[in-house]
């Protein structure tokens, strides 16, 4: 009886995995890809607004770099 059981849920975890893909699958052909330019455009667009942020961030920390050291220096 316990080999039963045991079949009956290594089965029924077989036909989830399956089901799982199958679902997968079903979605992906749903997806609308972007063109190649678009791809470009968005990579560019990401990577701009990174490098925007970066700089923001580095000027933000030299400014506080610098009162830090004014205010520690008195």
């Amino acid at each position: 009886m316990a080999e039963n059981a045991g079949t009956s849920k290594l089965a029924l975890a077989r036909k989830n995995i399956v089901r799982f893909f199958k679902d997968i699958r079903t979605e992906l052909k749903k997806v609308i890809w972007p063109t190649r330019q678009q791809l470009i455009n968005n990579t560019f667009s990401v990577l701009l607004a990174c490098f925007v942020i970066g700089m923001i961030i580095w000027i933000a920390d030299q400014a506080l770099d610098q009162i830090i050291r004014l205010t520690l220096a008195k």
